[in-house]
């Protein structure tokens, strides 16, 4: 067992010894600014930077959404990690050797877990690597190589490798070679390197296939991609998910091409690995490739980090053109530039580059159409503009729309399409006449239906078990309801338990006629006649549920205003309030985290 001292200690030690501007800039560019870092945020969207790291203090905030803490803080989060995991990994990254810890079971575990693949997915990269410079069957996958224009220096960067055919080597040679290296089989199969058959035993995942290391953005080896030589599908194949790798986070490329993206703020993205590869051969390494899916929101949100456009290099195929629709709504969210270049029928990066070279690239780059745009001007021609082409071509839109960052930005796009199409701009809008209108009449009822989903149920909650109020205002229930007929209702509540009457129904004797009083009474017979066959632990279940979403919401609420207390210190230039109000979300970010 460590004690609490020397844990102290090696916390202290790491922390100390990561520069959180250093750890922070592998992740967000920052500037500098005064005796300040700043950048974009990479927690929420924005076009301002409003993301400050303090060197001095060691901590950052982030002015636009109140996200706040230490070095350790940052890497928890941006990497959803678990305090242990983000402790070792900076350990690690600053050569810091930490004793056997008094964690949990659990966290020791999973630690144990992740390194046991990190280790295994780095033997791997060590087995291909020889492989491909004079294994067995080797020679035609460097020939490939060789073909495809790959120079030696760029096999070496990559770390490129091959898995040889079963046929030249067996079923079970891979799998093999590792567990002589006193790697267990089941980690083996967890890393995805292998896959056990249902009647037992194993064989190797990867066979006949260039290999393409994946690297997370600490550098290390979570999966693999691979190429296969000859005939055989599919042609790209990627290892499976597991605990240290997700595909719809990971970008192929991001780890080694991070800085050329940060220097020309333009990220291109393309679909396939070879793609990314001869690209970097000509001299285009601001370049990323998704794993064999769709931008996703992850990945799309990753670049913002980096970047303040993004290009799709896209095939013209269908297939190319629908992935690259799939993201629109993504970088309206992310408020991130993005742009298409579509390449001649039957090229891709890879030919393209091989035949007209780096300039070739550039041409159709600088050439790119705004996403957006090429995506409506491509539901012209798919729908034409006959009447029922128009309202196709609307429903296809609006999901595009709905995505927008805020309602100035939808408005603007909203006017931009309407014109183009020769409607007026409230013909987007009226596809959801029938859901809005069934929303307003039931809401007529008293505007509870018009509150938030979890402030409603507060409301009615309070209304139909009066008798907990008291319990409901000592979590914060004031600070959180902000409806005018919530906060009316509550008053009237709070009058009635005054009185010491604690009756549902004498709620209808304090409130006029009219639409609160009907939507009470519907409430009232509703609910009376299920709150007879609820009995009391589900009852102090739904309580326990709203207390403790309350306490939540009133911490939150109070993060707020210490938010907005941080801007105007800020922008009236008291260095000293603005301290010490980030020492005060400091403390209350470790007091909800335990760190």
């Amino acid at each position: 067992m460590v004690s609490d001292s020397i844990k102290s200690n090696i916390k202290s030690l790491v922390r100390e010894s990561a520069d959180i501007v250093e750890v922070i800039n592998e992740y967000v560019t920052l500037k500098k600014a005064g005796t300040r870092f700043v950048g974009l945020c990479p927690f929420h969207s924005e076009k301002t930077p409003s993301f400050s790291v303090n060197p001095q203090g060691q901590f950052f905030y982030c002015f636009g959404c109140g996200e706040s803490g230490d070095v350790f803080s940052f890497i928890m989060k941006y990497h959803h990690m678990e305090f242990p995991e983000a402790l070792k990994t900076l350990a690690d990254k600053y050569q810091i050797a930490l004793p056997e810890k008094d964690m949990s079971q659990a966290d020791k575990k999973r630690l144990q877990e992740r390194e046991a693949l990190y280790t295994v997915n780095e033997a791997a990269v060590d087995l291909y690597q020889r492989c491909l410079a004079g294994g067995e069957g080797a020679a035609a996958a460097r020939k490939y190589l060789e073909q495809r224009g790959v120079p030696d220096a760029f096999v070496e960067k990559f770390r490129l490798g091959f898995a040889p055919s079963a046929e030249s080597v067996g079923w079970t040679y891979q799998t093999d070679t590792l567990r002589r290296r006193s790697l267990s089989h089941k980690v083996i199969v967890k890393a995805g390197l292998a896959v056990e058959k249902d009647r037992g035993g194993f064989y190797d995942r990867f066979r006949s296939r260039i290999m393409f290391p994946l690297l997370d953005m600490t550098g290390r080896v979570v999966a693999f991609g691979g190429r296969i030589i000859g005939e055989g599908k599919p042609k790209y194949m990627n290892s499976p998910e597991s605990l240290v790798f997700e595909k719809n986070r990971l970008l192929f490329g991001l780890y080694q091409h991070k800085e050329a993206i940060r220097k020309a703020r333009t990220a291109l993205v393309v679909e396939g690995n070879f793609d990314l590869l001869l690209l970097a051969v000509h001299g285009i390494d601001n370049t990323v490739a998704p794993l064999g899916t769709s931008l996703t929101k992850h990945h799309v949100k990753t670049l913002r980090g980096y970047c303040r456009e993004v290009v799709l290099l896209f095939d013209a195929d269908a297939a190319g053109l629908k992935a690259a629709m799939r993201s629109i709504p993504f970088f309206l969210a992310e408020q991130l530039e993005c742009r298409i270049a579509v390449l001649p029928q039957g090229q891709d990066p890879d030919s393209l580059v091989r035949e007209e070279g780096r300039s070739g690239i550039i041409k159709y780059v600088e050439a790119a159409r705004p996403l957006a745009e090429f995506f409506f001007d491509t539901l012209v021609e798919r729908h034409g503009l006959t009447l029922s082409g128009k309202g196709r071509i609307i429903q296809e839109l609006k999901p595009v729309l709905e995505e927008a960052a805020d309602v100035s930005q939808k408005a603007l796009m909203v006017a931009h399409f309407s014109e183009k199409l020769g409607l007026d701009p409230g013909q987007f809008i009226s596809g959801k006449t029938k859901e809005r209108t069934v929303v307003q009449t039931v809401s007529a009822k008293g505007g509870l239906l018009d509150l938030p989903r979890q402030e409603r149920q507060l409301i009615e909650f309070a209304i139909l078990y009066p008798e907990y109020l008291k319990q409901l205002q000592e979590a914060g229930m004031g600070k959180v309801v902000k409806g005018d007929i919530s906060q009316r209702i509550v008053v009237l509540l709070q009058r009635l338990q005054e009185e010491g009457s604690h009756s549902p129904e004498q709620l209808l004797t304090l409130l006029v006629e009219g639409e609160e009083r009907q939507y009470v009474a519907e409430l009232l017979m509703e609910g009376g006649s299920a709150g007879n066959e609820m009995n009391n632990e589900i009852v102090q279940g739904m309580l326990h549920e709203l207390v403790r979403w309350l306490k939540t919401t009133s911490d939150q609420e109070e993060g707020l205003r210490l938010q907005e207390q941080i801007k105007e210190a800020e922008q009236k230039g008291d260095m000293g309030l603005l301290m010490e109000l980030l020492q005060k979300k400091m403390i209350a970010e470790k007091k909800r985290t335990g760190y």
